[in-house]
C-alpha cells in the first residue's frame, strides 16, 4: 500500500559517483505527498535523506519555539530587517494556506526530517539560505522592480481573502518561495534564475558534496525543482563546493554608493552655494528645508508605524545627518530606540506568526512594530532626500 503511494508520485532515480539518488517530487500542500515521503522512508531502501530546506526554514518547521530566542537588536545591527520582514510575509502566507487547506505548507518536508532523525538516518538540508536568496534577488533588480516586489509581498501579507484555486494549483507544481512573491514572480522572468534555477544548481551540488558515505539517498524536493535538479545532478561538472560558494555569494554594497555621493554633493553643494551667493538668509533657508523635509518625513514614517515618541525623535535627528554617516539608515536608529523602549515580550514572539497575517497584528505585536518603524522611517527619509533636493535646486535656479 505504501509502496504504491510512493510509486504514484513523480520520482527520478539516477546514479552518480557510486551513489544512487532518488528524487521524490512533492506538492507542498498535499497530504498524499506526506504519505509518499513516509512510504519511501519506510521502504528501508535509503541510508540518508535530503530535504529542500535551509537551516532557518528547518527550525521554523520543526522547532517553532526557537523564534522566541530571536535577538532583535542583532537583526537590526546586522541590517537583516528586510530579509526578516520577508520571512514574516512568507510565514503569514503559509498560515493562510494552512487555515484554508487544513494542512501546513511544507508538512511533507517536516515529516521527512523528523522521520529520518527518528530512524537514525543521516539528514541533509540542501536548500540555500532564504536570506541569501532574497538578497541575491534584490541586488539583481532595478530600484523600481524592488519597489514592485516589496509591494507584491506586502499586498499578499495583508490580504484577507483566500488563496485562489489557480495559485494553489501552481503551488502544487511549483515552489513555495516563488508562490509567496505573488504575481510579481510570474510577471518577472528574470526572477526565475535566482529563485528557481540557481537553487536547482545549489541543491544538486549539495547532494554531490555529501560526506556521510551514504550510497542510497532520498531527496525530497518540490515537484517544480525535479526537472532542473535532475539535469544538474546528472550533467554538472564543476566542483560542488566551489559552485555552492559561488551561488551563496552576495556582492557587498559599496560603503558610499555613487548615486548617494552625487546626491549628497548636490545638496550640500547647493546649501554652500546658497551661503556664498545669497548670504546667511538663503543658506539658512536651504539648510532648514533639508532638515525639515528629511527629518520631518522620517519622523512621520516612525509616527505612522506608531513608534515610541523617542523613536520618532531618533528618526528626526538621524535623517538630516545622513551625509555624515552614509550606509547607516535612519531606520536603524529609530528601530534600536523602539526595541529598547518597548522591548518585545515573550507573548509577542508566541503570537508572531498569527499577528504577522494582519495589519492590526503588525501594530499590536512589538516585534512586528519594530520592523515597521525601521521600514517606514527609511521610506520617509528617502522621500525627504529627494523632495528636499528638488526644492533646493528650484530655490537656487529661481
Amino acid at each position: 500500500m505504501k509502496e504504491s503511494r510512493f510509486a504514484d508520485q513523480p520520482v527520478v532515480e539516477l546514479e552518480r559517483d557510486g551513489v544512487h539518488y532518488t528524487l521524490l517530487g512533492t506538492a507542498h500542500v498535499s497530504k498524499a505527498s506526506i504519505d509518499a515521503v513516509l512510504a519511501a522512508i519506510d521502504s528501508g531502501r535509503f541510508d540518508a535523506v535530503a530535504v529542500e530546506l535551509d537551516e532557518q526554514r528547518h527550525k521554523a518547521l520543526t522547532k517553532p519555539e526557537d523564534l522566541q530566542q530571536l535577538d532583535l537588536v542583532k537583526v537590526i545591527r546586522e541590517r537583516k530587517v528586510a530579509p526578516f520582514a520577508a520571512n514574516l510575509a512568507l510565514a503569514a502566507y503559509q498560515r493562510r494556506l494552512a487555515e484554508q487547506l487544513g494542512i501546513e505548507p511544507g508538512a511533507e518536508l517536516k515529516a521527512a526530517s523528523t522521520e529520518a532523525v527518528a530512524r537514525g538516518l543521516h539528514l541533509q538540508l540542501i536548500d540555500r539560505d532564504v536570506g541569501i536568496t532574497f538578497r541575491r534577488i534584490m541586488q539583481g533588480l532595478s530600484w523600481w522592480d524592488r519597489m514592485k516586489l516589496i509591494a507584491s509581498i506586502g499586498g499578499g501579507l495583508f490580504a484577507s481573502e483566500d488563496v485562489s484555486e489557480d495559485d494553489i494549483e501552481r503551488l502544487k507544481e511549483g515552489d513555495m518561495l516563488e508562490s509567496s512573491f505573488g504575481d510579481f514572480a510570474r510577471d518577472t522572468p528574470s526572477l526565475y534564475a535566482t529563485l528557481i534555477d540557481e537553487r536547482d544548481q545549489y541543491m544538486a551540488a549539495k547532494l554531490r558534496e555529501r560526506g556521510d558515505g551514504a550510497k542510497h539517498v532520498l531527496a525530497v524536493v518540490g515537484a517544480g525543482h525535479l526537472k532542473g535538479m535532475t539535469k544538474y545532478l546528472a550533467e554538472e561538472q564543476r566542483a560542488p563546493a566551489g559552485l555552492t560558494e559561488q551561488l551563496s555569494h552576495v556582492a557587498k554594497k559599496r560603503n558610499i554608493p555613487w548615486i548617494t555621493i552625487a546626491l549628497m554633493l548636490l545638496i550640500c553643494g547647493g546649501i554652500a552655494w546658497g551661503y556664498a551667493r545669497g548670504g546667511a538668509d538663503l543658506g539658512q533657508d536651504l539648510l532648514l528645508q533639508w532638515v525639515a523635509w528629511t527629518g520631518g518625513l522620517a519622523a512621520l514614517g516612525a509616527l505612522l508605524a506608531r513608534g515610541h515618541v523617542l523613536s520618532i525623535l531618533a528618526a528626526a535627528i538621524a535623517a538630516p545627518l545622513k551625509p555624515f554617516r552614509p550606509g547607516l539608515p535612519p531606520g536603524m536608529f529609530s528601530a534600536l530606540a523602539e526595541v529598547h523602549l518597548r522591548k518585545p515580550a515573550y507573548p509577542d514572539f508566541l503570537a508572531l506568526r498569527d499577528d504577522a497575517q494582519t495589519l492590526k497584528g503588525w501594530y499590536r505585536n512589538r516585534v512586528c512594530r519594530v520592523v515597521l518603524v525601521f521600514l517606514l522611517t527609511n521610506l520617509g527619509s528617502m522621500a525627504g532626500v529627494w523632495i528636499s533636493g528638488a526644492a533646493i535646486v528650484r530655490k537656487l535656479l529661481g
